[in-house]
């Protein structure tokens, strides 16, 4: 029952895409997975290491390894000693264990503002809960959050990351999808990203109707925006001067240049963090850690509701233990480091030769593209510079030559490298990439 027939042919191909438009809406089961660039789905066969094949068996070096989630690599030889444990204690969902306790202690010594520790699966959900406890907390429901950022898919924040041109002073603020009621923007005060006179005035505004200060530290879905010298700096001095709740939201930026994450790497402790995508090694597991008054307001013994029957199933949290492992050993980020240098280097050559304007941003492992510029972005508003159609195409160009970048629609967004990427395979981008704006050129 779980066999499937490889696509060889385009027929085939134009069977499955019909096929699966039928009992699922676009054919996929995240909007984002129908790829632009190719005008369909990408239905993938298997994966492993640094590279997946798809339904038509082209093999290709995968330069978005799940959105950052897989950074051990797809299939990491780990995860078979997970399931296998797994299979051992019978599943275990809907109940804790010993093992629950102990990623909640490694978490909690690794990330600087983690005192208490509660699971999830997705982002999406992590920042949910997490706000619903800010607000508790503060008492206050509105929240000072910055253009570009990204804070899941829920109708608490689906609001004003990513507006048009035309919209960044709508109020309400701009609802980035149909059925998000009006009456969620008005709770949202959205503010430039590194613009520190900006927020000290909103602050000062909305002091009695804010109390949560949500920030996204590394804004990689803009093409990887790092915080300017003194930003964060400034918004934990606001947030403890005003009583406010400071949320880094680390769900991306979580093990990407550091196991401590952005909070470590930029030296600023928030009082509440949530980190995810590659947590999981590959499967659904979130956390929402923070200082233990803030965290002590959950029930049982505060009075915030979080539960859910797959909070934390046994699978995930032994390849969370696993995950931790892994970035727990100098030589894991000694290598990171090293293909992050030989990377990021030929960037900045190919970039400096590119008959096409681009930049590109960086933070640990992963980076953005920006195409029609090649200065530095520091916010949303100088982001939309960036080209969608040249991102399409560029993304074509390298699938072509057997590199797999994801199109995002077209966006300025991120991409990156894995644990199980080699020195040659870092090389092996940097040719198709050269190669792929030369020819766009």
């Amino acid at each position: 029952m779980f066999d499937f027939e490889m696509a060889e042919t385009d027929e085939a191909l134009a069977a499955l895409n019909e096929r699966g438009r039928n009992v699922l809406p676009g054919g996929v089961c995240s909007s984002t997975r129908f790829n632009q660039a190719w005008g369909r789905p990408v239905y993938a066969s298997r994966s492993q290491g640094a590279r997946f094949w798809d339904i038509q068996g082209r093999e290709f070096l995968d330069m978005s390894m799940s959105h950052g989630a897989t950074l051990l690599g797809h299939g990491h030889e780990s995860l078979k000693q997970v399931f296998e444990k797994a299979w051992e204690l019978g599943g275990l969902c809907s109940l804790d264990s010993p093992l629950h306790i102990e990623l909640a202690e490694e978490l909690c010594r690794l990330v600087p503002c983690g005192e208490r520790a509660r699971f999830t699966s997705s982002g999406s959900e992590a920042t949910l809960h997490a706000l619903r406890l800010c607000r508790a907390a503060s008492g206050r429901e509105k929240i000072i959050r910055f253009f570009g950022h990204f804070h899941g898919y829920h109708e608490l924040t689906f609001i004003a990351g990513h507006p048009p041109a035309d919209q960044l002073d709508a109020s309400p603020p701009y609802r980035e999808s149909a059925g998000i009621p009006q009456s969620m923007a008005e709770l949202i005060v959205p503010l430039p990203y590194n613009d520190i006179a900006a927020l000290e005035a909103a602050v000062e505004r909305h002091k009695d109707e804010v109390g949560t200060i949500l920030i996204e530290p590394v804004d990689f879905n803009c093409g990887c925006i790092l915080p300017e010298p003194g930003f964060l700096e400034r918004a934990r001095e606001l947030a403890s001067e005003h009583n406010m709740v400071l949320f880094f939201d680390e769900i991306q930026s979580f093990a990407k240049k550091s196991a401590g994450g952005a909070q470590q790497d930029f030296g600023v402790t928030p009082d509440i963090c949530t980190i995810g995508k590659s947590l999981g090694a590959g499967l659904p597991l979130s956390a929402i850690l923070g200082s233990a008054e803030l965290m002590d307001r959950y029930k049982p013994v505060g009075d915030v509701a979080h539960s859910g029957t797959f909070n934390a199933p046994l699978t995930s949290i032994l390849a969370g233990l696993a995950f931790v492992a892994e970035i727990d050993r100098p030589e894991f980020w000694q290598t990171i480091e090293s293909l992050a240098a030989r990377l990021f280097a030929g960037l900045d050559d190919i970039a400096a030769r590119s008959p096409i304007p681009v930049r590109f941003q960086r933070h640990g492992s992963r980076f953005g593209i920006i195409f029609g510029t090649r200065e530095p972005v520091i916010n949303y508003r100088q982001s939309l510079c960036h080209k969608p159609e040249t991102m399409l195409e560029f993304c074509r160009q390298t699938t072509d030559r057997g590199v797999y970048f994801h199109d995002y629609g077209g966006g300025a967004c991120h991409h990156g490298f894995s644990l199980a990427h080699t020195a040659d395979d870092i090389d092996r981008v940097l040719e198709v990439m050269d190669e792929s704006l030369q020819a766009m050129g």
